[in-house]
């Protein structure tokens, strides 16, 4: 500290101690003091500035929103609609899905592989080839089927040589015993001049070349009906390898798969592994598997289902409009042309829960509509021509009443009003409002 603001104690020669005075300030020159005046004054405009330009103009603001805003609606005519969306994916209406052949042959677990086939997407037509099967093993096996009917169908001609003769040889037999009794019966008529040892002798060789006759007459027809049996088991045999031929014949030419319609080629999905994916050049297919559709892309639909408990607002011929997923900005106009009659449950739903089809033909066709695709209809339930549209949050009700707030000239009075046809949105007033009123919104 500074001697000025501590001094120090001096002894006075009476031995008492001197008291201190108190330090004064050293005067400030007349310069010093006109700065610090206008120091002053700077602070104090500043300070005005700030409370006409900040403060007030705030106080301004808060005071003008305190100002309370009452939103209204003006009441339209227009056509008033009650829609509902479903999702589903797009399926074609005219279809015809293509299959791996049934084999007629009896060898039905030969495999088929997939030689060939168009790529999916591809436009085609009518009797073109859409898809070749691998059929030389079946050819391979047709080559042997062939050899063994050749073969059957000379044994066929072999044994009917050999019955022929048979037969001729039987006849000839026949004739020398027919002889045989002539003889012994003209022998027999002259017996007077025998003895009757001899007449005994000719009358027994006489019966016994008649039953040998008549043995032989009687072996002649079993004979006919043994070569005809005879003939009949080789025919038999014959004709099922004719069939078996005939069979493998039809299979193979089965393998070359044409078009049925002229249309769009979608492959199937089938399962690989441990996903599904999209049957390939080279996969193996059994009999009566699906792997391919040809659609008609001009008669697209959307494929939805809807609740049962909806059922009842959906009728045959309502409009839509029809949205895909991959094209947001495509709209399509469509009809609903069919609703199922039963109601059924998915294994991932609770057991309570029924659904049941509904589907929703698209009109007209694009290039980018192809099935199996995501997206949703817009379907029109029910509508109203004509009709005063209000947005329902204007629409309060009590005891049982319907009321809106008008705007009028004191404010806004309630007017009791009668509700039509409404949805999510709006409602159509049938009586109590005029064609552009002001309503209240809020309440």
């Amino acid at each position: 500290m500074s001697a000025i603001l501590n001094p120090t104690p001096q002894p006075t020669p009476s031995g008492q101690p001197a008291k201190l005075s108190p330090a004064l300030p050293p005067e400030a020159p007349s310069g010093q003091r006109w700065k610090a005046f206008l120091v002053l004054a700077l602070v104090a405009g500043a300070t005005w500035a700030g409370y006409e330009f900040g403060y007030k103009p705030r106080e301004a603001q808060k005071a003008q929103s305190a100002v309370v805003v009452i939103p209204t609606a003006s009441v339209q005519r227009g056509t008033l609609q009650k829609r509902t969306r479903i999702a589903g994916t797009t399926a074609a209406k005219n279809f015809a899905t293509i299959t791996a052949p049934m084999i007629r042959g009896p060898e039905g677990n030969r495999p088929m592989v997939l030689l060939s086939m168009v790529n999916s997407g591809a436009q085609v037509k009518q009797g073109e080839v859409i898809a070749r099967i691998d059929g030389q093993s079946l050819q391979d096996h047709i080559d042997d089927v062939k050899d063994t009917v050749e073969a059957a169908l000379a044994d066929v001609r072999k044994r009917k040589a050999e019955l022929e003769i048979d037969w001729k040889n039987l006849e000839q037999t026949i004739l020398v015993a027919k002889a045989d009794l002539d003889k012994a019966r003209l022998e027999a008529s002259a017996a007077e001049v025998r003895t009757d040892v001899e007449r005994q002798l000719l009358q027994l060789t006489f019966e016994e070349a008649q039953a040998r006759y008549k043995q032989l007459q009687s072996d002649l027809d079993n004979t006919k009906k043994q070569q005809a049996a005879d003939l009949a088991i080789l025919n038999f045999t014959l004709e099922r390898h004719k069939r078996h031929l005939a069979r493998h014949e039809s299979d193979v030419k089965r393998f070359t798969i044409t078009a049925p319609m002229d249309g769009l080629v979608v492959l199937q999905s089938v399962w690989g592994g441990s996903s599904m994916r999209t049957v390939e050049q080279g996969d193996q297919v059994t009999p009566g598997q699906p792997f391919m559709k040809v659609v008609n892309p001009a008669s697209m639909m959307l494929d939805a289902r809807i609740n049962q408990a909806e059922s009842d607002d959906f009728r045959l011929g309502q409009t839509a409009e029809v949205r895909l997923d991959a094209f947001p900005g495509m709209v399509m106009k469509a009809k609903v042309f069919s609703i199922g009659a039963i109601a059924a449950g998915g294994w991932r739903q609770s057991p309570y829960i029924r659904t049941i089809p509904l589907k929703v033909a698209i009109d007209g066709s694009d290039p980018r509509l192809i099935p199996d695709l995501s997206g949703s209809a817009d379907v029109v339930l029910d509508q109203v021509e004509g009709a005063l549209i209000v947005p329902r949050q204007a629409i309060y009700r009590q005891d049982g009443k319907a009321f809106v707030d008008v705007k009028t000239a004191d404010g806004f009075a309630a007017r009791e009003v009668t509700v039509g046809l409404g949805n999510d949105t709006h409602a159509a007033i049938l009586s109590g409002l005029q064609e552009g009123q002001q309503i209240r919104l809020s309440h």
